[in-house]
């Protein structure tokens, strides 16, 4: 859970101004997370849900985006909960 919260600072520092990630359950072979935001609009949306599985490898953790499990669009922002596949070495 310690690596996986420092993925999320990371992506929250990167892409902050765009969007934020927040984890919302961890279990055993699985995340949720939250991304709330505006969003690049010319960037696709399931970017950012794949820039969370590229910087967990950085922190030696290999997560998979599987699903978006609820959304909700306005004109100017958006929320997005996403359940990630944890996969074991």
């Amino acid at each position: 859970m310690e690596k996986l919260d420092y993925v999320i600072k990371e992506f929250n520092k990167w892409h902050g101004s765009e969007a934020q990630a927040k984890i919302l359950k961890v279990k055993e072979d699985e995340v949720i997370i939250e991304f709330k935001g505006t969003f690049c609009k010319t960037c696709g949306l399931y970017d950012y849900f794949d820039d969370i599985a590229w910087e967990a490898i950085d922190f030696g953790l290999k997560i998979k985006p599987v699903e978006i499990i609820e959304s909700e669009e306005d004109f100017e922002e958006g929320r997005y909960v996403v359940r990630y596949k944890v996969e074991r070495e």
